[in-house]
């Protein structure tokens, strides 16, 4: 059914019916009569607006088709009857849930940032487009004799990627995604160049004995697989770090790159004139880049840390240790590894210290923006920070990538899409850049390109296939199509259930299915005792034990598990007393156990916590939770009044949500698709 227009909430008689039963409502429903809607079916329709919600014309579609049949223009409908006020409420939230469901849709039509591919277009017309100054360090070969020294040679590579990266005239590809290139077996360099974007790739090899290092290079045009340049370096050890710089310099000779005075300076400088503190570095930084693929993060971290101690003491002007041991520590405070003010503290020094060694070091102003988005969501002196940053640092994707994060939190939507693409540019195989990108289309309902960037996501690492098609199903699920999300839960290997997704997942599909039974079946052979919610936060087993039992009528079990539910939160919160989404959290299960004064002020204290105007994706989620929390304990007008503040930004519930009734979610609201104009003639 496409019947209505930009704005427009259209009703069946029978909603228009239950929401005259208020009489507040009874002005605002229009009368169009009866209409055509879809493949000659006919209903009687009902246009609310009032205010600044809703749209008052006549749907064009109805007036241009003439399958309008016109009636009263505006009929205050009487009460036949007297509905049980739970239905009512039901309905009115449900209506105003609508223009959510609207909204969303906009968000989706906006134009996008990624260009339709050229029909007919070869890998050839692919490889024109690349930019000519543009390259991708490949990870050295380690030939020492011993194979533990391959930090070393990852270490030189790094740094010569890490000082090109410097100079804004080239296009430079980031560690994570030349690291998937590792020696050992043949590499075809023109696949690769195609595969990063890229005209040109430098190889390598490091050897370290004794005192001694030996570093040989050489820059090959993919294109052409052409010999540019290469270069053998056989000198003491202490002069690794003018042997990295030559080999940048050189790279953007050959590429005739513009290399500012600034920049060469940056290129030339000396981090520590300590061999071994340089060694204890890359140690460290290699530990610091590969913890997430580690089975104990808060180990490998806090083996980092040490690392960087023994550096730092024996240079203790060092200020490229500092900035590492700042990402150490705030790692260790944001994934909750060690949230304590201690550890926050320890942040902070390191980066103000390496700010004070080095106020013109890119790297140490990322690692205080790091600090101030993860340590105290003080976004607008983080981005002042990334500026600096990018200036220094212009082909640094992890820039990019955190400024991304910034707009996302101030609602700057288009410009979260522009720093995330470009972050993918720059790193176009890192899979945590492309999921963080996947995350900001599905938050704006641009499906189509959310599944492109899984595509992307996949075809960089295979291996994440799996991950990707759970998400798949859970869009799915957003867009109502359970069919389609049964099938891709499916596809899935047996067992595989990261951080309980997959079994969240089967609940919610199950509840929207109305099959509570099933839900409590696919929850009991889950051992996990948290599962990660739609909005990635983890939530007690016992909260989706309460929804089930809701779902059953069991409202016996159902308190006894909010109860149980509330106990966890409540715990959790002792330990982060200032977390909004959590306390909103409580707010809800407070709601579902008829605490209703104390949810409502859980509610309302979680907002003041998490403003939307601070950050617009937990903002809208804090919300979202106090319109459900009002819902729950009765008061509609309030929830109306939320929710349509919510209906103005993205984040809010999705179709999936508004088209299945679920405990714990909004009513149904049974539209034709998540992105047709609004029309209810179903309820």
């Amino acid at each position: 059914m496409d019947c209505g227009d930009a704005g427009h909430i259209l009703l069946s008689r029978h909603v228009a019916d239950d929401l005259s039963q208020y009489r507040h409502w009874q002005p605002h429903l229009h009368d169009l009569g009866e209409c055509e809607v879809k493949h000659g079916l006919r209903l009687h329709l009902f246009n609310l607006y009032k205010d600044n919600l809703g749209n008052p014309q006549v749907p064009e579609k109805l007036w241009r088709r003439k399958r309008w049949k016109q009636s009263v223009s505006v009929r205050p409908i009487s009460a036949p009857r007297s509905p049980k006020f739970a239905l009512i409420v039901a309905l009115l939230v449900s209506t105003i849930a609508l223009v959510i469901s609207s909204l969303i849709f906009f968000h989706r039509a906006t134009p996008t940032t990624t260009r339709a591919p050229v029909p007919g277009a070869t890998a050839a017309s692919a490889l024109a487009a690349i930019p000519e100054k543009s390259i991708a360090v490949l990870p050295f070969e380690n030939l020492s004799d011993e194979k533990e020294n391959a930090y070393f040679a990852d270490g030189v590579q790094d740094e010569i990627l890490t000082d090109l990266s410097k100079v804004a005239d080239l296009k430079v590809i980031s560690r994570t995604s030349v690291m998937q290139y590792k020696t050992g077996t043949k590499r075809n360099l023109r696949e690769i160049a195609e595969d990063l974007g890229v005209a040109h790739v430098l190889e390598g090899s490091v050897q370290r004995a004794g005192g001694r290092v030996r570093v040989s290079a050489q820059l090959i045009d993919a294109r052409s697989d052409a010999h540019l340049w290469a270069e053998h370096y056989d000198r003491d050890l202490a002069d690794v770090f003018a042997i990295q710089s030559e080999v940048a310099e050189n790279i953007v000779a050959q590429l005739k790159a513009n290399l500012s005075t600034s920049e060469k300076a940056a290129i030339d400088l000396r981090p520590t004139r300590d061999p071994e503190a340089f060694d204890l570095y890359l140690q460290a930084k290699e530990l610091i880049n590969t913890f997430h693929d580690t089975p104990d993060w808060k180990d490998t971290l806090l083996k980092a840390i040490r690392l960087l101690d023994k550096a730092i003491s024996r240079d203790d002007k060092f200020a490229l240790a500092y900035c590492l041991a700042t990402r150490a520590n705030e790692a260790l405070y944001w994934f909750n590894l060690d949230h304590t003010p201690a550890r926050l503290a320890q942040a902070k020094a390191s980066a103000q210290r390496a700010l004070e060694l080095a106020p013109d070091l890119g790297e140490a102003h990322l690692a205080q923006a790091l600090v101030y988005y993860h340590g105290s969501r003080d976004y607008a002196r983080a981005r002042a920070e990334l500026a600096i940053a990018r200036r220094a640092l212009p082909n640094n994707a992890e820039v990019y990538l955190v400024t991304g994060w910034i707009d996302r939190r101030q609602g700057r939507w288009e410009d979260a899409v522009k720093n995330l693409e470009k972050a993918a540019d720059l790193d176009p195989r890192n899979s945590k850049i492309l999921q963080d990108l996947g995350v900001l289309y599905d938050v704006l309902r641009r499906y189509d390109e959310e599944e492109s960037v899984f595509d992307r996501a996949i075809a960089a690492n295979p291996s994440s296939a799996n991950y990707f098609q759970l998400m798949r199903a859970e869009i799915e699920l957003e867009k109502g199509n359970t069919k389609t999300a049964r099938i891709g839960l499916d596809s899935l290997p047996a067992g595989y259930d990261p951080d309980g997704a997959t079994t969240s997942t089967r609940i919610n599909l199950a509840l929207y299915e109305r099959d509570a039974a099933s839900a409590a079946k696919v929850l009991a052979a889950s051992k996990l005792e948290d599962l990660v919610g739609e909005t990635g936060s983890q939530l007690p087993r016992s909260w989706f034990q309460a929804l089930i039992a809701r779902a059953q009528g069991d409202t016996q079990k159902a308190r006894e598990a909010f109860t149980m539910a509330r106990l966890k939160i409540q715990a959790k919160l002792h330990d982060q007393p200032e977390d909004g989404v959590l306390l909103a959290m409580l707010g809800l299960v407070d709601a579902g156990l008829s605490r209703n004064a104390e949810a409502v002020a859980e509610g309302r204290r979680a907002v003041e916590l998490r403003p939307i105007s601070n950050d617009a994706l937990d903002g809208a989620a804090v919300i979202a939770s106090l319109a459900m929390i009002y819902a729950w304990v009765g008061d509609v007008d309030s929830a109306i009044e939320r929710l349509m503040f919510l209906a103005k930004t993205p984040g809010g519930p999705h179709y999936g949500q508004l088209k299945f009734e679920r405990p714990g979610s909004l009513k149904s609201v049974r539209q034709c698709g998540p992105s047709s104009p609004l029309c209810l003639p179903c309820l």
